[in-house]
């Protein structure tokens, strides 16, 4: 596909395409507005902001729900899609982990992509 094509928040994968004012996967089936993808390159490109796989901007304090199941670097513990997760802190400048969270398998740091707010 185009390389200036957002890779998809759900699945990680970049066969998106756009359709109308959303990205669709054809890998996964997942759908996103257009105005999302934008604003997350926007956060990107170094206004500070942290943003979820909609687009919605995060804050400190806010509750959130995983829209994909993630497995846990080191370890065979597994965080399930739609779990949720409460009192979120948000991490500046520490890498591409930008979300700091605890849950019931244990502290962890998340990427806000596989996070939208609850």
């Amino acid at each position: 596909m185009s390389p200036n094509l957002p890779a998809c928040p759900q699945c990680g994968l970049e066969n998106t395409y756009p359709d109308g004012s959303n990205y669709l996967c054809p890998d996964c089936a997942f759908e996103w507005p257009q105005q999302a993808a934008e604003a997350s390159e926007d956060s990107e490109a170094g206004d500070g902001s942290i943003r979820d796989a909609n687009g919605t901007l995060l804050a400190d304090g806010d509750a959130v729900l995983l829209i994909k199941d993630l497995k846990v670097k080191g370890s065979s513990t597994v965080i399930k899609k739609g779990t949720k997760i409460k009192s979120i802190r948000l991490v500046h400048g520490n890498g591409d982990h930008d979300v700091d969270c605890k849950t019931e398998q244990g502290s962890f740091m998340l990427k806000s992509v596989f996070l939208k707010k609850a």
